[in-house]
């Protein structure tokens, strides 16, 4: 090869070289790390919590731009208990985020994440209520999430293991597929399947098309379709229709209905179920049976009463562990039947005399 030629190649590759080298450091300083840190911190702070990582974020390019994350932590503002540990978390950015226009987060993944149930439950406790006049927002999510050996605990007790989630693009008027699989305490494989199309209308957030499917390894499956609406508050309705499979117990007709509270009733779910040797007909409140279920755990000790609900249920056996119970007959707070109709009144008037005919 002519020495020119050779010189001319190595001049050429340096030249490549270096414009790539120069490129690849200006997409570096046009991602920023700090700049999505702080949003993220940012929008955290909002719902008061406290975001940090053990390292700063470091960007990369290839196959496209993304922010790996290292040793996350998610705490409640002044808790001493995190909510949520993982060891590594990755946000992918669309193209255009580069230009520095638009602080964008096109997809969410986490790897290993803890959540202790807990912490949770009490920093929900502690949220302020929330306005009944504001209406609902359907949040925005380009390219979906995604979870991959998650766990939940409560406290040391492992109450959910090998915990996967993968969401879908979350955007009004478009289906939103979620799915998620894990491992009871027991190791038992546990999975979610739901899809839906969220769209706001008439200031209530509408979900249609729900299509949910529910399974306990091969003994439990529970399939149901309907839709959902919320306005906020108690202003919720939803209409589910499907079956329940029972590897032991067989195939039932399964229906929930949930009214809004007004200025009588509270916020009500309505469950049947029919099949054979079993048939129950319950009408639930969520929030008082949410709140009769946490005095269980009550700090100072379980507080025992009745749960809140009315209706019936004639059940042929239940198995939970080693124990079993048959031919149970359960009767909540129905209501009494009308008292009879009273009798009509006796016609006490006396009867005109008879005329005497000539």
């Amino acid at each position: 090869m002519p020495r020119w030629l050779r010189i001319s190649l190595w001049s050429a590759g340096s030249v490549a070289l270096v414009m790539i080298i120069t490129a690849v450091i200006s997409l570096y300083l046009l991602l920023q790390p700090s700049r999505f840190t702080a949003m993220l911190q940012s929008q955290a702070g909002q719902a008061g919590l406290d975001l940090n990582l053990a390292s700063p974020a470091s960007p990369t390019l290839f196959p496209r731009p993304a922010l790996e994350l290292q040793g996350l932590t998610l705490s409640a503002k002044g808790a001493s208990m995190p909510i949520l540990l993982a060891a590594r978390g990755r946000l992918q950015l669309p193209w255009r985020a580069l230009l520095g226009n638009e602080t964008a987060i096109s997809r969410l993944e986490i790897d290993s994440p803890r959540v202790d149930l807990d912490a949770l439950q009490a920093w929900l406790a502690a949220l302020p209520p929330r306005q009944e006049s504001t209406p609902p927002e359907i949040p925005r999510i380009d390219a979906g999430v995604r979870i991959t050996r998650g766990s939940l605990v409560r406290g040391n007790e492992m109450l959910l293991s090998d915990v996967s989630l993968d969401a879908g693009s979350l955007i009004s008027g478009q289906p939103f597929p979620l799915t998620i699989s894990a491992k009871d305490a027991e190791g038992t494989p546990l999975q979610l399947r739901l899809s839906a199309t969220p769209r706001i209308k008439s200031d209530a957030l509408r979900l249609d098309d729900i299509a949910l499917h529910l399974s306990q390894g091969s003994t439990f499956t529970l399939q149901l379709t309907g839709e959902a609406r919320w306005h906020g508050a108690a202003d919720a309705s939803l209409k589910l229709d499907g079956k329940l499979d029972h590897a032991d117990a067989g195939t039932y007709n399964t229906t929930l209905i949930l009214t809004p509270a007004n200025q009588i009733d509270p916020l009500l779910l309505a469950v049947k179920l029919d099949g054979p040797d079993n048939h129950a007909d319950l009408r639930l409140p969520p929030l008082a049976l949410a709140d009769w279920w946490s005095q269980l755990n009550h700090p100072q000790g379980p507080r025992l009463a009745v749960p809140p609900g009315t209706g019936t249920a004639d059940i042929a056996k239940i198995e939970a562990g080693s124990i079993t119970i048959e031919g149970l007959s359960i009767k909540a707070g129905v209501e009494p039947l009308p008292p009879p109709a009273p009798a009509p009144a006796k016609n006490t008037t006396k009867p005109a005399p008879a005329r005497k005919t000539k």
